[in-house]
């Protein structure tokens, strides 16, 4: 358990039936305090978490979850993402209003009927919750919720820590940012700093700071969301003009049931914009019913056939329309879209009416480019397809408006269940003397945007000319126009989203302007986020990507010297850029870690369909390497800083204060000196504040068992088609700082994890979180070099827990099988993997391991196998000491011959005896593993064969 979440109490409200419980434990009876700060969404969700998994701990009954903040701000997504963690009912008070069309309308919502149906939950009856039609205005039935099935109850909404309910809610969060400060900035940079901060509030979000504001100092979880739009799960676009429209063409869609919805949707001008205003600096508003989506500029890109659109979309209410007319924001283009959808899992086929255009338009949609292609195919639709927005085919028609001029009207028809007049709301503009000032709640985390000084909300690259490369540096032939001109680098910093977007577009405008190829290098520190960037990269624009790891050289390898740039074969690297520049097929290294040497080779050539190459590593700026490039990104933040955070934070435990930079220097010696001075040259940097351990983004959910299945049985749940298999063998230590606080026991909470797996070095340095039979772990794994290993060691941390293990694992790409078999354990341990939770379970229970199921980690699974008359005063097996001990002797040895000047051979290590007769184990397990599969494949071949022989004889 998180232990800043474990010492929170309630100092305010919280359920009074609650507070009066005695304490069942020694320590305190209380779970949650007030945040003096904001944290962010990734660390809030986290937080919400493991606070509603404690508190159901402690109590009996119902705990219930009061999510508010204003309209935008990300409420519902945090409460849907916190759902499929905890699996509760979540309910949502927009289903509580009267049909009155005023979004944020206090006095719309009956909190009488949610007070009731709350008060039955918590008193373990069943009720009845309303349903709203947004469509329709009106309220169109109502909803069963059994209190026996809602052990947790999640409400999102505006007003959802209003003081009708704070006495219903046990634990009290607020989310503000998202829209709600991204809208703000776009409007203080399009007017200027004419007004205050307070006056615009006012105007924009006219009743957050009277009735939201206030009570959102009530909340004891305080989130400032940053996420606006990102393209990290885009939604891919494919779009045709339809003569003869049929939505049940294609397989994938029969059997569905269609939907149609009607939308107005809005272009709103800025009030400082001039006649030649870029269309991306207009503010988008799509209506539908009484909702209001709001999108800030263009926000998609455009690739070959593909618009591709973040997946996010962000709600505001009615008033903050008007308060947009009211400062002047003008509708420049508005028209009526009719769709008719059919969705079927990740993809969907939409027919689209637009009536001031007078055509019907398909749309096939989908979370996978790959996917949505080959439906296209399946359905016979060929083109010609259209990558401009509805916006740019109505601008094309009737060019663009005329300042101070109304909208032009349609001349068209339009179908009967479209309405011909498009009225935009009233503009609503308030006093300044409209809120009540309250001195107390002046705090910044509510109503600041989160820079001073606001910027554009979308960032333009420019080109600026160059002196053509000397002969001695030039790479590849001569001057040319692409060698004369360059990208001119942006000088802000920015987020994981906006450089995501950023980086495709500057992409998009090397290809424009310089054309094929272009070729991308991404570099920063060990664990920064460049491998999960440039797959992100690569899934939008569709190209490929190639990292530094592949030019290791064995020999460098061997002594585990990944930071060293003398350990990449730079001479093999430059042949092959030098091929992708001049159109010439190259074939591009293989390395394999595990063994530590060169297994091959691949062939990659630029083409039309693929002219961008992505290079990722840690080195992959520097000059010797970056002269070659096209564009240069940098990235830090991640777990490279998240690592520094918690040894900072381990050290202040112990009594020990040390500066980031200290703890740097020693944990990352190679990054100040050899790293971080090539990321200043960076045509575009990236801050990752992204947090892959606590975010909902990357979780990955498993379940684990130590049943026996047979082999075969792992075989049928698994795709046949796209079946592959491999062996793993690991080694995980547990480093932990002497002084730590324990309860007399180790646990996962108190160590830093290493894994030791083909060669690389790993990190976990959070708890995964565990519900019900589920364990919830990150996506990926954070590689480090082995001098941050090395450096922790330096500081102070103690190798106290040592556990070797082989894994044969099996997947399909949906589903991962994973048996683990730990030395010493009289079992192998079997675990399911996957991102879709129902599908693991699925797959659990075909493999008839329901109620076998354990969250326990190795690390408890180990510790409670040991006799106490065997555990060492390290706390694990003495024969497991001495290994560890080797292991740690192993470490810091390679460190210290690296940092060494002597170039001298290195004397052979007793680590290394045990490593050698690692390899030679699991050499013997791949080859049995292999003689296994090949004598089951020719089994089942012969079976499947005889069957059919005896279908034909029939």
């Amino acid at each position: 358990m998180d232990d800043e979440v474990v010492q929170r109490v309630f100092h305010e409200g919280g359920r009074e039936f609650f507070q009066q419980q005695p304490s069942t434990t020694s320590s305190s009876s209380s779970i949650l305090q007030s945040l003096p700060l904001h944290v962010s969404f990734d660390r809030g969700y986290y937080l919400l978490v493991k606070s509603i998994q404690e508190l159901r701990e402690r109590k009996k009954g119902l705990v219930t979850v009061g999510i508010g903040g204003p309209s935008g701000s990300g409420k519902s997504s945090l409460a849907e993402k916190v759902a499929s963690v905890i699996g509760c009912t979540v309910i949502s008070m927009e289903n509580y209003r009267d049909g009155v069309d005023e979004g944020n309308d206090l006095d719309s919502i009956d909190f009488d009927a949610l007070v009731r149906n709350l008060e039955d939950l918590t008193k373990g009856k069943d009720t009845l919750i309303p349903m709203f039609d947004f469509q329709q205005k009106r309220c169109i039935g109502t909803k069963a919720v059994k209190s026996a099935s809602s052990g947790v109850v999640i409400v999102d909404g505006t007003y959802a820590l209003h003081a009708r309910l704070r006495s219903l809610l046990d634990i009290r969060v607020a989310v503000v940012g998202g829209v709600h400060f991204s809208l703000l900035s776009k409007v203080q940079y399009d007017i200027g700093d004419s007004c205050s901060l307070d006056y615009l509030i006012d105007s924009i979000f006219p009743l957050f700071r009277k009735h939201i504001e206030p009570d959102l100092h009530h909340a004891q979880i305080r989130i400032n969301n940053s996420f606006v739009s990102s393209f990290r799960e885009a939604i891919y676009k494919l779009k045709c003009r339809s003569e003869e429209p049929n939505l049940h063409s294609a397989s994938a869609f029969q059997g569905s049931e269609a939907h149609t919805d009607n939308f107005i949707e809005m272009y709103l001008r800025p009030p400082s914009a001039s006649e030649e205003a870029r269309i991306n600096d207009w503010i988008k508003v799509r209506q539908s019913g009484i909702r209001y989506y709001l999108s800030l500029g263009d926000q998609r890109i455009v690739d070959k056939n593909f618009i591709i659109r973040p997946k996010a979309e962000f709600e505001v209410g009615r008033m903050t329309l008007g308060g947009l007319l009211a400062w002047g924001y003008s509708v420049v283009v508005s028209y009526k879209r009719a769709s008719t959808s059919i969705i079927s899992g990740n993809l969907s086929v939409s027919l689209e009416t637009i009536d001031t255009l007078g055509e019907t338009f398909m749309v096939l949609r989908g979370t996978d480019r790959k996917t949505v292609g080959a439906e296209s195919l399946k359905m016979g639709i060929n083109g010609p397809w259209i990558t401009k927005s509805y916006l740019e085919l109505i601008l094309e028609r009737k060019g663009v408006p005329r300042l101070n001029t109304p909208p032009p009207l349609s001349n068209t028809s339009v179908t009967s269940t479209q309405e011909k007049v498009i009225a935009a709301p009233r503009p609503i503009r308030t006093t300044p003397n409209y809120a009540t000032r309250l001195e107390d709640l002046s705090q910044p985390w509510t109503r600041s945007p989160t820079k001073s000084k606001m910027e554009p909300v979308l960032a333009t690259w420019h080109f600026i000319a160059s002196d053509p490369p000397h002969a001695d540096n030039a790479v590849i032939g001569s001057s040319t126009y692409r060698d004369t001109m360059k990208l001119a680098p942006m000088l802000d910093s920015y987020d994981l989203d906006r450089g995501l977007l950023l980086s495709v577009q500057a992409i998009q405008a090397l290809l424009e302007n310089k054309g094929l190829p272009v070729i991308v290098g991404i570099g920063g520190p060990s664990g920064s986020g460049k491998t999960s960037l440039a797959h992100k990269m690569a899934n939008i624009v569709g190209c490929e990507v190639v990292s530094l790891e592949s030019y290791f050289k064995s020999e460098q390898v061997k002594d585990f010297k990944y930071d060293d740039f003398s350990s990449l074969d730079l001479s093999l690297l430059s042949k092959n850029i030098g091929d992708i520049r001049n159109g010439r097929r190259t074939k591009v290294p293989i390395f394999d870690l595990e063994t530590g040497a060169r297994s091959g080779f691949k062939e990659l050539e630029v083409s039309e369909d693929c002219g961008v190459i992505i290079f990722e590593g840690v080195y992959a700026l520097h000059p010797e390497i970056r002269k070659s490039l096209d564009l240069w990104i940098a990235v830090v933040g991640g777990v490279h800083s998240h690592l520094i955070s918690r040894v900072q934070r381990d050290k202040s435990r112990v009594g020990c204060f040390m500066s980031q930079n200290e703890i740097m220097m020693t944990v990352f010696p190679m990054f100040q000196q050899h790293i971080e001075p090539h990321l200043v040259h960076a045509h575009l940097k990236i801050r990752n504040d992204f947090d892959p351990v606590l975010s909902p983004e990357s979780s990955l959910f498993v379940l684990k068992s130590n049943k026996h299945v047979a082999y075969q049985d792992i075989l049928k749940i698994l795709d046949p088609s796209k079946f592959c298999s491999s062996v793993q063998n690991f080694i995980d230590i547990y480093l932990k700082l002497p002084g730590i606080p324990t309860n007399g026991q180790l646990t996962e909470s108190d160590c830093i994890r290493v894994r030791i797996c083909e060669g690389r070095f790993a990190l976990l340095i959070r708890e995964p979180i565990r519900e019900g039979n589920f364990i919830i772990q990150p996506k990926v794994d954070f590689d480090i070099s082995i001098s941050t290993v090395a450096g922790l060691l330096n500081l102070g941390y103690q190798a106290v827990a040592y556990i070797e293990a082989s894994a044969f694992i099996y997947q399909d790409g949906k589903i991962l099988i994973e048996v683990d078999h730990l030395q010493d354990a009289p079992s192998p341990y079997l675990q399911i993997k996957g991102v879709n939770k129902e599908a693991v379970a699925a797959a659990g229970s075909t493999l008839k391991l329901d109620g076998s199921y354990t969250t326990k980690s190795y690390l408890q699974i180990v510790l409670e196998r040991l006799p106490a008359v065997e555990i060492s005063s390290s706390g694990i097996h003495s024969q497991q000491a001495a290994r560890l001990q080797e292991l740690v002797e192993f470490i810091q040895s390679q460190v210290s011959s690296s940092s060494s000047d002597s170039s001298q051979s290195r004397e052979a290590s007793p680590i290394e005896g045990m490593i050698e007769d690692m390899q030679t184990r699991i050499k013997r397990l791949e080859r049995w593993h292999t003689i296994n599969t090949v004598l089951w494949t020719f089994l089942m071949s012969a079976l499947v064969g005889y069957s059919l022989y005896q279908r034909k004889r029939q």
